[in-house]
């Protein structure tokens, strides 16, 4: 009995896809940062949108698991089985889960809004909108008559929640204004998290082609996924570093008309930037050498701790700018 409670906590575990946080939080680490940067950071905001994030990444991936099960999508998967595939888990268990996910994460939706915006009822229905809807497109990514991840759109949803959302929509929560000096490194964060989502279906292509899953690759090929990856994480990388420049310029203006120019260290800041971006240049390599979807496998995990380590050396980054505000 107790060997069989171990295992069954063990498929939930596994069916919650920890790994998948570090990738989900990057965004609100980078927003929550640049309101460091501008002196209005708050550690209870920072809490509850890391939380509210987790709890919203949770309930794709048991939605994910869900759908894929329920359509038999994950029986012939290259990458490990899936909780309902495996039989370890119950669709029925699973749905009930789903459904307390569902509350949980819109409950930690309302007390994040509610404690950023206090009696701002017009941002109250805003963001609370925005959560319901967060809220579907995490279910209807592989669950219901006509989920969107079999339609090829899946790239689209992680751009805009994992990308814009998730870095300008944190910062919105400290500062109460949409702030545009965001965009590329939110735009930077989206293609990357999307490059992600990119090498996971490279590497279902032969299963998803047979599932009739239209996902980008399966629409475009082995060989054009390949060049598509390229141009996500290439962008990327020349948007970080055209963002970054601004700062160069912030920084130098700013020293030189204080007459501070001992505490200019443009070297020093920018080498974290450099650093950032050193483990997709490998990452690349690696992928104009892969053969076969199979050699992606090691790749998805390398690229998503790649990510989340961006994320990290972006807000060292600006919390070391801030002594220049």
């Amino acid at each position: 009995m107790e060997i069989n409670s171990k295992k069954k906590l063990k498929s939930w575990i596994s069916a919650a896809r920890l790994e998948t946080i570090p990738l989900s939080i990057s965004g609100i680490i980078i927003g929550s940062s640049y309101s460091f940067f501008l002196q209005k950071f708050d550690i209870i905001i920072f809490i509850l949108a890391l939380l509210t994030a987790i709890s919203y990444q949770v309930l794709s991936n048991f939605a994910n698991d869900y759908g894929d099960g329920i359509l038999g999508t994950d029986d012939n998967r290259i990458g490990p089985k899936r909780s309902i595939a495996s039989g370890e888990i119950s669709p029925s268990e699973l749905k009930k889960v789903i459904l307390i996910n569902i509350f949980i994460s819109v409950s930690l939706s309302y007390f994040l809004i509610k404690y950023s915006f206090g009696t701002n009822y017009y941002l109250l229905l805003i963001f609370l909108i925005l959560s319901i809807f967060s809220v579907v497109a995490a279910i209807k990514y592989t669950m219901g008559k006509s989920p969107y991840g079999y339609k090829g759109f899946g790239d689209i949803f992680v751009f805009i929640f994992f990308g814009l959302i998730s870095v300008m929509g944190s910062s919105f929560l400290y500062t109460l204004k949409l702030d545009f000096v965001l965009l590329p490194i939110a735009i930077s964060l989206g293609l990357l998290c999307v490059g992600v989502l990119n090498l996971n279906n490279i590497r279902d292509i032969e299963n998803d082609t047979k599932m009739r899953k239209k996902t980008i690759p399966t629409r475009i090929g082995f060989k054009l996924s390949k060049y598509y990856h390229f141009f996500l994480i290439v962008l990327s990388l020349t948007l970080t570093i055209i963002w970054s420049n601004q700062f160069s310029i912030y920084d130098y203006v700013t020293c030189k008309t204080e007459n501070k120019m001992e505490n200019f260290e443009i070297s020093y800041n920018h080498f974290l930037i450099i650093l950032s971006l050193i483990p997709f240049i490998f990452h690349l390599i690696k992928v104009y050498f892969a053969k076969n979807p199979d050699e992606f496998r090691p790749l998805l995990k390398q690229l998503a701790l790649s990510v989340f380590l961006y994320s990290i050396l972006i807000a060292i980054f600006l919390i070391n700018e801030s002594k220049f505000f």
